[in-house]
């Protein structure tokens, strides 16, 4: 790619992180009195519609808000990172001090409301419903305790991070808002480990060099269930496979999530560069994961409409198979009622990893894909509304918005955020390579 062209690129993504994104949010997501940060916005950005704060979210934003003081890439000046910190640490308490289930209790509850006070979700009886809530607070932890020099949020990150390794190892954990019985796998839980123990391990090099080795055995462990256990004989990552490590002849065990393989492509690219792989090791982990991002867009790109599918069958198209047993599983009526929507999160994972696979492989069939995501990107989501400019994250088939919730109600900048951010910081280092 061209100098004047990587330039072009870096000045058009630091406009659209600081003049479309990062200026909706700030300062309306600030709770000033309470701690912590609202999102929960209708999908076009028009209204607050609850100050309920997800656990999930909160520490997506502490997270981001981390990463946003550490980019010294010429981005933001030394006053705004200051600033950035600032909003991360009031994120950083209010999780400190609500998010456990309880003292020495190092799982996480779900929902708070505004003032952190916990919140049981319609319907069910346990607080901790999602070990995914608890993953995004290890990572919003273990990124400010680099951000901030803090070993006090490192050791918050590291035993909620052995606490939910325990709980993942004894199968005792919950999936909210996707429950699945007990006698399936899904490829999210090795999916956010990866990248879960990646960001531990940043703050571990500064703070706890002792505990590198085993969180690079765990990248290790992940990554081989992953590629060993959930990736075809054709590159395809079954998103579900049954409890005994094989796939299965369903509509749960026959379809993919092009999103969720885009973004662990790259998680994994993070894993290999951690990794004590010898170089020719490396290569063929690097040509691994460029044929699995291949083929994600060979079966989940919508050659009728344009964009990546929510959900598509593991050959392409719709999902289909069998549903005889299954009508009662939350992911069935997912795939039956939301394949064809297009995501947000999805398409800025995917201008991330394109960009990343051309730049460790030098293949230009990535610098298409990324052209391709591109044009679709910013010709669907962005808001036209000019007092309000971040995206429109939910959108029917055809590219016309919907009102509708993805995982949890309220709009969510992590995504956007932090590919943007992995973006400019890929596009200085081509820009100094070259």
């Amino acid at each position: 790619m061209e100098r004047s062209k990587i330039r072009e690129l870096i000045g058009f993504y630091e406009n659209e992180l600081t003049n479309n994104i990062l200026s909706f949010w700030l300062p309306r997501c600030i709770d000033h009195e309470n701690g912590g940060y609202f999102n929960c916005f209708t999908n076009d950005g028009s209204k607050l519609i609850s100050r309920d704060k997800y656990t999930w979210s909160q520490g997506r934003f502490v997270w981001m808000f981390s990463k946003l003081a550490m980019m010294d890439c010429g981005t933001f000046t030394s006053k705004q990172r200051c600033d950035f910190l600032d909003i991360a640490r009031k994120g950083k308490e209010f999780l400190e001090k609500h998010s456990l289930i309880g003292e020495n209790d190092w799982r996480c509850v779900f929902l708070m409301d505004e003032t952190g006070k916990h919140k049981y979700v319609d319907g069910y009886k346990e607080l901790d419903m999602s070990i995914y809530a608890d993953c995004f607070v290890i990572a919003a932890f273990g990124k400010y305790a680099e951000a901030a020099n803090d070993s006090g949020s490192y050791q918050f990150c590291k035993k909620l991070y052995i606490s939910s390794i325990d709980r993942i190892n004894s199968g005792k954990f919950n999936t909210l808002p996707y429950p699945l019985s007990s006698n399936y796998r899904t490829h999210g839980i090795p999916m956010i480990f990866l990248n879960v123990t990646k960001e531990i391990y940043g703050a571990a090099e500064k703070f706890d060099k002792e505990f590198c080795a085993e969180l690079k055995n765990n990248l290790g462990c992940f990554m081989e269930d992953i590629l060993g256990n959930f990736v075809d004989q054709n590159n395809v990552i079954h998103e579900i496979i049954i409890d005994t490590n094989q796939f299965f002849d369903n509509i749960l065990g026959q379809h993919a999530n092009p999103g969720h393989t885009i973004e662990d492509m790259w998680f994994m690219m993070d894993a290999v560069d951690i990794l004590d792989k010898p170089r020719l090791d490396k290569a063929q982990y690097i040509y691994k994961i460029a044929a699995i991002t291949k083929k994600a867009f060979e079966i989940g790109w919508d050659v009728e409409h344009g964009g990546l599918l929510h959900f598509c069958n593991v050959k392409g198209g719709k999902p289909v198979g069998n549903s005889e047993g299954i009508e009662d599983q939350p992911m069935y009526r997912q795939l039956i009622d939301s394949w064809g929507n297009k995501l947000w999160w999805v398409h800025s994972e995917a201008l991330y990893t394109t960009l990343l696979c051309y730049e460790r492989t030098g293949d230009k069939e990535f610098l298409n894909l990324y052209k391709k995501v591109f044009d679709y990107t910013y010709e669907t989501f962005p808001n036209l509304d000019r007092e309000i400019r971040e995206w429109i994250q939910i959108m029917q088939r055809n590219g016309k918005p919907q009102d509708k919730i993805v995982a949890l109600p309220g709009k969510d900048p992590y995504h956007i955020v932090r590919n943007y951010i992995l973006i400019i910081e890929l596009l200085y280092k081509m820009l100094d390579a070259e």
